[in-house]
This record gives C-alpha cells, sequence and structure tokens, in this order.
C-alpha cells in the first residue's frame, strides 16, 4: 500500500504571520492613549517619577537591545552551519582536561542559556562525558564572545571593568566546572530522560530539505523574539525597583555583603534574563559593589525560573537539585572571595 507524502504546506512559519485582530488593536490604542491623557493629568511630583522610571527602562532596553540581536544571531548561525560533531572532539581528550575544555568551548559557540541545552543533551547521546557535556551547559551562556562584549559595554568607563569582565569569565567557567564535577561519572541513562519524539521525528527524510537560509531567518526570528520579552521584563522590573524603592533599603542592603550577595542571586533567578543582555541590567544596580553584581551575572545564566523548566524537563529526577544547589554554593563561595580581595 502506498504511503502518501506529508504535506508541508502545512507547516507554519515559526514567526507567525496571523493578522492581529481589529479589537486588540483598539484596546492597545486605547490604552495608549489613555495612558498619555492620565500622564497629562497627574500631580507634577508623579512625573517626575514616572520621567525617571521611562529613562531608567529606555536606557536599559536601547543599550541591551542590540546585543540581544547580536547574540539570536550568532545562535541561529551555530545552529545551522555549525555540526554539533565539531564538539564531540572533547570526548578524545583525556577525562582530566575534558570538564576545562568543555567550558572553554563555550568561547566558540554563542549560544543563550536556552539554546545550550539542547546542545549538551545531544552531545550527551553521542558519546561525550555526561559532566563535560553540563560543564559546557553552564559554562556557555557566560563564556561566549557575545556576553563577554556586552559586560564590557555595560561596564565601560567604571573603575571596575576589567574586574567585572575577567571576574565573571573567570569565575562562571570556575562554577561550571564546579558542577561538572558533582555530576561525578553519572551515566548517560542516568543523566536524560528519554524523548520518544526523538526516534520518529524527521522532517526531511520523505520530502526536500529546508534551505538553510530560511532555517537561519527562522532561528533568528524565534531567538530575537523568546530573549527580548525577557530583556523588556527585566528591564521593567529593575526601573520600578530604581525608582520607586527608596535609596535608603537598597543602600542598607548593600551594606551586608552575605545578604546582598544572596539578594542578587535571588532576583537574576527570578527575572530570568537572557545573558546577553543581563550585564545591562546589573550595572544599573549602582549600590551593590562588584561581588554582589558578579553573583547576579554568573548565577543568572546558569538557574533561573524558565532554565528550571527545562531542565527538569531534559534531566532525570535529582538534576535540578544539584545544579541548583552546585552552583549556588559555588558562586557564593566564589563573590565572596572576590568581596574579600576588592571590597
Amino acid at each position: 500500500m502506498a504511503v502518501a507524502a506529508p504535506d508541508t504546506r502545512a507547516v507554519v512559519s515559526p514567526l507567525g504571520t496571523r493578522p492581529v485582530p481589529i479589537r486588540t488593536a483598539l484596546v492597545v490604542g486605547g490604552l495608549l492613549v489613555l495612558g498619555a491623557l492620565g500622564l497629562r493629568l497627574a500631580d507634577p511630583q508623579r512625573v517626575a517619577w514616572v520621567r525617571t522610571y521611562l529613562v531608567i527602562f529606555g536606557s536599559l532596553l536601547i543599550q541591551a537591545l542590540p546585543f540581544v540581536m547580536f547574540g539570536a544571531v550568532a545562535a541561529a548561525l551555530v545552529e545551522v552551519f555549525v555540526p554539533v560533531g565539531t564538539l564531540e572532539r572533547l570526548s578524545r581528550l583525556p577525562r582530566p582536561l575534558q570538564l576545562p575544555a568543555a567550558a572553554l568551548a563555550g568561547l566558540g559557540m554563542p549560544i543563550c542559556e536556552c539554546g545550550s541545552v539542547p546542545v549538551a543533551r545531544r552531545l550527551v547521546q553521542r558519546g561525550l562525558m555526561p559532566s563535560a557535556a553540563v560543564t559546557f551547559m553552564l559554562a556557555a551562556p557566560v563564556l561566549n564572545p557575545v556576553v563577554v562584549a556586552s559586560t564590557f559595554v555595560a561596564y565601560r568607563g567604571r573603575s571596575t571593568l576589567w574586574t567585572m569582565v575577567g571576574g565573571r569569565f573567570l569565575l562562571g567557567m570556575l562554577v561550571a566546572i564546579a558542577v561538572g564535577w558533582l555530576m561525578g561519572a553519572r551515566s548517560a541513562d542516568r543523566l536524560l530522560k528519554p524523548n520518544p519524539q526523538e526516534t520518529h521525528h524527521n522532517p526531511v527524510s520523505m520530502g526536500r530539505p529546508e534551505p538553510r537560509w530560511r532555517r537561519f531567518f527562522g532561528h533568528l526570528g524565534n531567538d530575537f523574539l523568546f530573549m527580548g520579552r525577557y530583556l523588556i521584563l527585566g528591564a521593567t522590573i529593575a526601573a520600578t525597583i530604581q525608582t520607586f524603592l527608596p535609596a535608603s533599603v537598597l543602600g542598607g542592603l548593600a551594606e551586608r555583603q552575605l545578604l546582598a550577595i544572596v539578594a542578587m542571586m535571588a532576583l537574576a533567578a527570578l527575572l530570568s534574563l537572557c545573558s546577553e543582555s543581563d550585564a545591562f541590567v546589573a550595572a544599573s544596580f549602582v549600590q551593590f559593589g562588584p561581588a554582589p553584581q558578579l553573583a547576579f551575572l554568573v548565577f543568572g545564566p546558569m538557574v533561573d525560573l524558565k532554565l528550571i523548566a527545562l531542565y527538569a524537563g531534559t534531566f532525570q529526577h535529582g538534576f535540578v537539585r544539584a545544579v541548583v544547589v552546585g552552583a549556588a554554593g559555588a558562586t557564593l563561595a566564589g563573590t565572596l572571595w572576590v568581596s574579600v580581595v576588592f571590597g
């Protein structure tokens, strides 16, 4: 019996092309008009608060958005043009060298934290030592060149520039290696959850392969929109804290180094920013010293709300707890040493 070829015309563009309903457009337009009228009729003191909020929010967005675009372009290039087999060569190295090499591989793989999870899964399936794959997964979003460049731009002109750039790179690598080491000799079967779709899904076996340029722009659009919404959320929360939280509260928290580090780690996990833009948010918390800001920049790309969901769906039971505890402990210890050295 003949088998009908799949209908490729049913594939929907990942960016979506559905027109915006008229009702939705009217609601959004109405809200914008009401907001503008409200600002005009508001008390002048309130307007000053709103202006401060908009200045902080806008500056964060304008500075970070180009790096989100650069990160999306780099991730799409890696996804489409760089074979996963490039990283599989790490398995040929002696075991003691695999973890540091896996961490440094992030320099050549500019992918965000969400993109590093499926890459790590693929590497484990192709024979890379699971602890090395986990090390790469955690290090790539911190060590990749786009993130290094965004951190440099966010802190340029400050006396702590090289402390933040170098400290983030070195501490991120050490924390990733520490968590990879905690995985020990765990096998692939004990690390990964089975995914039935992997054995049945083959999108090009029955038809023409999708052109690379189309795949590139599909990944680019998806990654940019995905990371952009988290940037907007992070900028909104950061601007709200900076504008409406009394300076005395932030100052009092910043004076207690241990509490400040823990608070910035928790904030990074809750904001769930992309690593290409989080340096601009961290740099806006000028009340805090280098150690709490480094805690934000190192812990956030390894553990946040969206990543916890990805980890839980990709890895076996117990992995999330091991990563959270390992990354939190190593980040806390490292940043406490930074506070001792740099004050």
